[in-house]
């Protein structure tokens, strides 16, 4: 007798309908999968087996034959299970829906051995895919359910075990589906893990901060060990402004693919901040291995992507950042299959300024010429190309760390960040951008005029600081995110100034 049930697969972020077709004929025993499966596909058949025996069901003995189709398309994972066992017994007519009946229900799903559903990775992209085919119901495992809550126009069904399934699907059996939440309800639950309150000093640091939050900028912050690098850049996502959901959708796509979703809340609310360490591989940080899955700088998506002590990355790993960072996705390519993630994020990277870290402080240098040049030459003139704002970040003093004077708190800087954006939003409105980080030249001559006077100072920065063309363009950038901060129409010559200092430290450590 032969089933059909609907199931899905991925490719990059996208899920698609996959129809997982059983075939049951008269002969020896036997199992074959067909349809480009991969490993773990094949040894499904120790899985359905044990799990349909194990939940008390007859399990057929004759040549069984599985095809998932599209047969053109290589299909990955164990979360074929649940199709596949739900086929097997509606083919051995253990289940008494109709053709019909089913056509409306999809399953995915991992087996243990005893029937139980394993949590996988991936629901979310599904989910949507599924709504936008029309399909209306479908069967997760119970631990992936929160990632349903969000989906609306679709009716989830989370169950533990095989055995409700076949229960629903032959009316014995009632399952609830997953209740849509409220994202703004979510949202307004969680708390940032830092703020700029617990920062003493630093007011200089904390000011480019807000600009680069305002802005979408690329931050540098170098400085002696010890001077608060890391706090400032741990706290900096709490001035970010929120997310929207459209981005909360589209960063938990990514993060339901890599495995890294939190499975009480289902939905990422606060933007991300990655930090991956030092050793970090190039695949580790662009995506990539033999499944080709996102890595850090797109697990970003949306958020902060920190670079604790950049000098000690790789440099070729540092170098895959240059194209991502000017085109905001990267295209991973591995074993004939090209996925392209988006990668749009804010770089913050931390440097001492030398080997022993104490090079333009008030502390003695031990290390020679030489070393720090070889040091700060570690970053190459591209990458140090893509960064807006170079900051220093000097040792905090005695009477900073003992005043007690507040310090303002991040919640009041957020506020000006968020009416800075606004003020983006509006004038983007009918582009696809949201930032002025990400104007294009086009743009920069519509947005960013400057006074004959603010004209010639650019331009002897410009030959003083022997800038690149997009490094100019990034100090306009700049200076217009400077002048929505303080609700200015136009960027004056005070705008400009500021902008063109954040590349000052270009002329005293690297030129």
């Amino acid at each position: 007798m032969l089933a059909k049930v609907n199931s899905f697969g991925l490719i990059g972020l996208d899920g698609y309908l996959v129809n997982v077709e059983i075939d049951i004929n008269r002969g020896l025993p036997s199992y074959d999968v067909v349809g480009l499966a991969d490993t773990s596909i094949r040894e499904s058949k120790q899985r359905v087996v044990s799990a349909i025996k194990n939940q008390g069901y007859n399990y057929p003995m004759g040549k069984i034959t599985v095809n998932l189709a599209p047969a053109d398309t290589k299909k990955e994972g164990s979360i074929y299970d649940l199709p596949i066992s739900v086929g097997i017994l509606v083919a051995n007519e253990q289940i008494k829906s109709t053709k019909e009946e089913l056509s409306e229900y999809s399953f995915i799903g991992e087996l243990s051995l005893d029937g139980s559903l394993r949590r996988i990775k991936g629901v979310l992209p599904i989910l949507i895919t599924a709504r936008n085919l029309g399909i209306k119901k479908v069967f997760v495992p119970f631990d992936n359910a929160s990632e349903a809550g969000f989906i609306e126009g679709l009716s989830v069904y989370p169950v533990r075990e095989l055995k409700e399934v076949v229960d629903f699907l032959n009316g014995e059996k009632k399952i609830v589906p997953v209740q849509i939440l409220s994202y703004e309800y979510i949202k307004s639950t969680r708390r940032p893990s830092g703020d700029f309150a617990w920062i003493k000093g630093q007011a200089s640091a904390k000011r480019a901060l807000e600009i680069s939050a305002a802005g979408g900028h690329n931050v540098l912050l170098i400085g002696p060990p010890g001077s608060g690098k890391t706090m400032l850049a741990k706290a900096f996502s709490s001035i970010l402004p929120d997310m929207i959901f459209d981005e909360a959708l589209e960063t938990t796509k990514i993060h339901s693919i890599a495995g890294t979703l939190d499975n009480n809340v289902g939905i990422i609310t606060e933007r991300p901040f990655r930090s991956p360490h030092h050793t970090a591989t190039i695949v580790a940080l662009t995506g990539g291995g033999n499944k080709a899955k996102p890595g850090e700088i797109s697990l970003a998506h949306n958020g902060v992507l920190f670079l604790d002590e950049m000098p000690e990355y790789n440099r070729h790993t540092l170098e895959a950042l240059r194209q991502p960072l000017e085109d905001g996705v990267i295209t991973v390519s591995r074993n004939s299959q090209s996925i392209e993630y988006p990668a749009n994020f804010i770089l913050i990277v931390s440097m001492n300024p030398c080997p022993c870290g104490n090079y333009g402080s008030d502390k003695p240098c031990k290390c020679s010429p030489s070393q720090i040049h070889k040091y700060l030459s570690k970053l190459s003139g591209p990458l140090m190309d893509r960064i807006d704002m170079l900051i220093e970040v000097d040792s905090v003093k005695y009477r900073e760390l003992s005043s007690e004077i507040n310090e303002e708190p991040s919640s009041e800087i957020k506020k000006r960040v968020d009416k800075a954006r606004q003020i983006q939003s509006e004038r983007y409105k009918s582009t696809n951008i949201h930032s002025n980080s990400k104007m294009t030249n086009e743009m920069i001559k519509k947005y960013c005029k400057l006074d004959k006077e603010s004209s010639d100072i650019l331009e002897m920065s410009f030959s003083k600081l022997k800038l690149t063309a997009r490094a100019y363009n990034r100090v306009l950038k700049v200076a217009r995110t400077i002048a929505d901060l303080e609700g200015s129409v136009d960027v004056k010559l005070d705008h400009l100034m500021e902008a063109i200092n954040y590349r000052s430290l270009d002329d005293k450590y690297w030129l």
